[in-house]
């Protein structure tokens, strides 16, 4: 096989012997591997000796034959230099806001603990004590997001030939913790009238398009006109307004996938009474990502577009959503009694010494955001028996089981129906039940059974059917 040992330090003499010194005998290392196709060479020193060399010319030879040799001096480099150097410049997001969250994951949590060891030296032990650090600072579903992250990143290395194992993903007994089982909690119609009563009315039907249609936050904020149909009674979710960094953008909706939600009759009179009071207005921004460099496919998919949107600032801009909540939402909600006032302070104002802005911040309560009005949307399409397919469809999932993990609480009376039907398996022969009968009422068959003085079983016991 290709492949041989060199001795730097001594050549053979007359008798074949090793006994001749060169000019680089006791310099630098005794032994070098070299001729292996695709194989740099290495080098072995006096303590090492040839032993180690033959080793490595046989694992060598092997693995390079078999199209699977990987140099562990690859490994050598550090995992900061390979993520800045090679991993990072070959990522590509189309959304600069996943973009941006994912590299902020990486350098703040990855790299500032990771960042100074080699690729080949992060195994079992370094990812259990960054695991312990990272729990003791940081959420389970965060945890759980970085730990990701880091094994994205090894397995991109172990596909450059670079490390020959990603131990993020052979632990078995090391593991990030489970992310939490997302739980949606619907709001009761007083509460959502309650709001909407507090809030500017301006935006009063923001809140009813998120109870009403599902809309996101973003969706509301880039709501045209020209989306509701009234004739169809629906409206078409086509794009967002995001904020990248400090600049707003246009952008498709959540997942990048548009959507058509129907509405009631009641909603689409609110449409008309809104945009008779506040016509819509006609704002321009960029679409997808404020960045002014790219290619010119990049910057010419990133050109600005005008639409006119339903809501526009007091100043006719788009709206900012910390603006919103902080602004409307969050005052709306003190209003109504739904959270404490909030803390109240005196900020300087620079370059205007003696001077003071005051400072209103309310404690985070995810349970009262904009989003609980979709949730609501999604809890009365479930209580009304809408199926979990088109629930899925109105509120833009990716896939119904992720509207199932969410909202399978919310869905009526799993458990007195199930209960129901077994009661009936084992009393006699099944019976079909209707979805539209009341709980606990069998719907007639045909026939007798449904005739004036025939039987039904209500709540477990049997009544006449009325003349």
């Amino acid at each position: 096989m290709a492949g041989y040992i060199e001795d730097r330090w001594y050549k053979k003499d007359a008798q074949g012997k090793r006994t001749v010194p060169t000019e680089r005998c006791n310099q630098g290392k005794r032994y070098r591997v070299a001729g292996v196709p695709g194989v740099r060479d290495r080098s072995f020193d006096k303590v090492t000796g040839v032993g180690g060399a033959k080793a490595w010319l046989a694992k060598a030879q092997h693995e390079s034959t078999r199209g699977e040799f990987i140099d562990p001096r690859d490994g050598n480099i550090l995992l900061r230099e390979y993520v800045e150097d090679h991993w990072w410049p070959d990522q590509d997001y189309a959304d600069p806001i996943t973009s941006m969250t994912i590299k902020g994951k990486v350098w703040n949590h990855i790299l500032t603990h990771l960042g100074s060891k080699p690729l080949n030296g992060i195994k079992t032990p370094q990812l259990r004590a960054w695991l312990k650090t990272l729990n003791a600072q940081l959420g389970a579903g965060t945890v759980n997001d970085v730990w990701g992250a880091l094994s994205a990143i090894l397995q991109a290395a172990v596909d450059d030939e670079r490390i020959t194992k990603n131990y993020c993903r052979s632990q078995k007994t090391v593991r990030p913790p489970t992310r939490p089982e997302p739980r949606a909690s619907a709001w009761t119609r007083d509460r959502v009238l309650a709001v909407r009563a507090s809030i500017d009315p301006r935006v009063q039907l923001m809140v009813d398009l998120g109870v009403g249609a599902g809309l996101r936050q973003g969706e509301v904020f880039g709501l045209a006109p020209g989306d509701v149909d009234h004739e169809a009674q629906v409206i078409h979710v086509q794009r967002q307004i995001k904020k990248v960094g400090s600049k707003l953008v246009y952008a498709l909706p959540k997942g990048r996938k548009t959507r058509t939600v129907p509405v009631a009759a009641h909603l689409l009179v609110r449409v008309s009474e809104h945009l008779e009071r506040w016509p819509a207005k006609a704002v321009e921004l960029p679409w997808g990502d404020p960045d002014e460099e790219g290619t010119e496919k990049e910057l010419k998919e990133r050109a600005p577009r005008t639409f006119e949107l339903l809501f526009t600032a007091a100043q006719g801009g788009a709206w900012r959503r910390d603006y919103f909540n902080d602004v409307f939402w969050k005052p709306a909600l003190e209003a109504a009694g739904l959270i404490d006032p909030p803390e109240v302070s005196k900020r300087a104002i620079a370059g205007r010494p003696g001077r003071f802005r005051t400072v209103r911040r309310y404690a985070e309560n995810r349970e009262m955001g904009f989003h609980s009005l979709r949730h609501t949307f999604a809890s009365v399409q479930l209580d009304a028996r809408e199926s979990v397919v088109s629930v899925s469809k109105w509120l833009g999932h990716a896939d119904p089981s992720i509207t199932l993990r969410i909202y399978a609480h919310m869905m009526p009376e799993a458990d007195g129906r199930g209960r129901t039907a077994m009661q009936n398996w084992f009393e006699g022969p099944p019976k079909k039940i209707s979805p539209a009968a009341p709980r606990g009422v069998e719907a007639p068959r045909s026939g007798a059974d449904s005739a004036p003085g025939a039987e039904v079983v209500v709540d477990g016991e049997k009544v006449p059917v009325p003349a």
